[in-house]
Formats: C-alpha cells, structure tokens, sequence
C-alpha cells in the first residue's frame, strides 16, 4: 500500500518561513498579539523554566524577550534563512530530534494548524519536557477568515483545494490528552480586522507566514477568478465598504506528568449528590 503524499508541502512552508526574514517586523501584525498574549499566561506561572525551546524564529521580540528570562534558549525554525539569523536549529516540528527531557517550557506560537502529523508532532514534544514542563502555544483555528472562505468558494472560481483544515476547540484538547498531557487548557480569543479589499488580506496572510502550504500547489487563480474573489470579497462589506474578518486565535497548554501534580478526584468519590445540590431550599 502506497503512503498517501503530505496534506503540507514542508518546502514551501521553509519558503515561505524565510521570506518572513526579509519583511519589516511590523508587517506580521500577529506576531506580537500572540507574543504578548502567551508571555502573559507565562507569567501567571509560579516557578522558573531554566531550558526553553521556542518553536517559530519569526519574532525576534519575543526571542529577545524569552533570552531576557534568563536560562538557556533554544529555537527550532523550519527556514533555513530565518534560522540562520537567529541561531536556530533548522527542521519541522513533527520530525523533531532532540535528547528526551532536555526542556522546562517550550513555546510554539503559530504553525501547530499546519504540520503534516499533529499528534506525532504533540508527542515528540512530550517527550522532549522534563517531568513538570510546560507546553504553550497558539494558532489560528477553526472559524477564522470566513468571508475570505466564502469569496473562495463563489461561483465562478474553481472547486479545488486552497484554504487549510483548521482544528476546533475540543479537538485540541482531545489531542493534548491523548498526547499525554496532563491538566489541558484550551480557550479562544476572536480578533477581528477591517480590511479595504481582499488583496489587503492576502498582504497580511503572506507577511503572519498564513498563506497556503498545500502539497500539491494548487494552480494559480485566473484573471477572471481573483477578480470574482475580489468581487465576493468585497460584497460582505460593511457600510463604510470596509470588510470585517475575523481571527479566530487558540491558545493551548499542558503539562508534562508530574507526581506531585493535582489529579481529578475518582468517579463517585463527591460526598455529595448534584441532585440533592439542585434541590430548592426552603
């Protein structure tokens, strides 16, 4: 039986990963959103993670930042350009090799929506943390850019596959506790950007590294094609004629199992029933 080809080309995403090294740092408007938000969760956590991985090489405040901890910092980047820049150690997340238990905390915002093997990629980084680390993450998921799906799919614009599959909620959870995760929490935070026309959309995409890792490529949109898009696109406008998008950003953590760790109480443990909670006083 032959192996089906990868749902992701892993050269077009190292292309696509190094281009991101040539643009202002302002172009990736995501970039220090995501950044911000998961150094904030990081900071609600009581204790030090002297070995940090960092997955992504692209936002170099948040690896000044992440060196400003203190402890030793290492970074994973699937560009090879990008890596260089950096100092950072060049590959895919889901091909990952690295000595078990060599990191406290690894931290990977953006790009868990498009690996080929997500949970082979989950349990690697498993793997990789000592008892009691941490793994914080984000990407954008399930629900995000819906007017920018609907143009695509408008008449006139061939059926073919463009956009990603993007994961939901409770399936990330699901995926952290069949990975061996322990204490899983997973949340959402909608952002949504008003942009004049599509092509300004697609400008943020390319620059956030969201532009499509589709193996095969995809053939390029006709004349007649991106005109619909933009024509579709633009429909959804508000009054101002400005479209509302929206992204949809998930954030994620578990904890590699520890003893000493809180576990769930064992079902039919509660001393008291729900029922007799419920029931009306007086």
């Amino acid at each position: 039986m032959s192996t089906p080809p990868p749902l992701f080309s892993p050269t077009r995403h190292a292309a696509q990963r190094d281009r991101m090294a040539t643009q202002p740092a302002e172009a990736d408007f995501l970039a220090p959103i995501i950044a911000e938000a998961l150094l904030d969760r990081l900071s609600m956590v009581t204790r030090d993670f002297s070995r940090i991985l960092l997955i992504g090489a692209h936002d170099a405040a948040l690896v000044a930042n992440l060196r400003g901890i203190g402890g030793e910092l290492t970074i994973l980047e699937a560009g090879p350009r990008l890596a260089l820049n950096v100092g950072a150690l060049i590959g895919e997340v889901d091909a990952i090799d690295l000595p078990f238990a060599s990191f406290d905390l690894i931290l990977w915002p953006g790009g868990l929506d498009t690996v080929n093997d997500v949970p082979g990629a989950l349990v690697r980084l498993r793997a990789l943390l000592a008892p009691d680390g941490l793994l914080l993450g984000a990407f954008v998921g399930d629900g995000s850019l819906p007017r920018q799906r609907r143009a695509v799919m408008s008449d006139g614009v061939r059926s073919i596959a463009r956009l990603h599959p993007q994961i939901d909620l409770a399936a990330m959870g699901n995926l952290l506790q069949r990975t061996g995760f322990t204490l899983p929490v997973v949340d959402v935070d909608a952002l949504t950007v008003r942009y004049g026309d599509w092509f300004a959309l697609v400008r943020d995409l390319r620059a956030a590294g969201l532009a499509s890792r589709l193996s095969p490529a995809p053939p390029p949109l006709t004349r007649e094609e991106a005109a619909r898009i933009v024509a579709a696109f633009a429909a959804q406008a508000d009054p101002d004629g400005r479209v509302a998008e929206t992204f949809r950003v998930i954030y994620f953590n578990g904890w590699a199992p520890h003893p000493d760790q809180p576990r769930p109480a064992k079902r039919g443990s509660a001393a008291a029933s729900l029922a007799d909670a419920l029931k009306p006083k007086g």
